[in-house]
């Protein structure tokens, strides 16, 4: 039989959906009404894949989708879509984490940056095929590049300030459970 997450889980997991929600009222929030030329990094997606690397079992899947799924309804996005995407992403992420766990910052930097152009080349393909109306291609470009360049400060902050870092080699839980 499985066993219940510690608390130090659970408090990770609830901090990492207010942290969710607090990222998705910024993005709503107008701050300025002219348009814009540029687009912000999806932060939310940075500190997503970061938290997964590094420890896959504060997230379950269940909590991504969740929130993924909150945030194509919010942001009118076609529902489903990319949170499906963000599942797929963050499940193959998982599969690795032991293998990232080893790796310098800059390849598993390598490896989310590998991830977010192919989860973002697949939503503009799909969003093509269905020939539904998509933000211009260069303003996707540019999001995508900022999210990539924003991952290290991501995995800084969560690091600094939420105690978010990769498990050491042995390193075991609570009830003696490897990590």
């Amino acid at each position: 039989m499985a066993e219940a997450p510690s608390t130090r889980v659970w408090f990770n997991r609830l901090v990492f959906v207010g942290l969710a929600f607090v990222l998705i009222v910024v993005q709503l929030v107008p701050l300025d009404m002219r348009p814009m030329i540029w687009a912000a990094p999806d932060i939310l997606l940075a500190a997503t894949l970061a938290w997964v690397a590094r420890r896959p079992d504060y997230l379950p899947v269940i909590v991504i989708a969740a929130v993924f799924l909150l945030t194509d309804l919010l942001f009118q996005r076609p529902p489903g879509l990319w949170a499906a995407l963000v599942v797929v992403l963050t499940e193959a992420i998982r599969k690795r984490a032991r293998g990232i766990r080893n790796m310098p910052l800059l390849l598993e930097w390598g490896t989310i940056a590998f991830g977010i152009v192919a989860i973002t080349l697949a939503n503009r393909l799909v969003l093509a095929v269905v020939m539904t109306p998509q933000p211009p291609l260069g303003l996707t470009l540019i999001q995508m590049i900022a999210t990539i360049l924003s991952y290290p400060l991501v995995v800084f902050v969560a690091y600094a300030i939420f105690r978010v870092s990769r498990p050491a080699p042995g390193q075991v839980d609570g009830r003696g459970h490897k990590l």
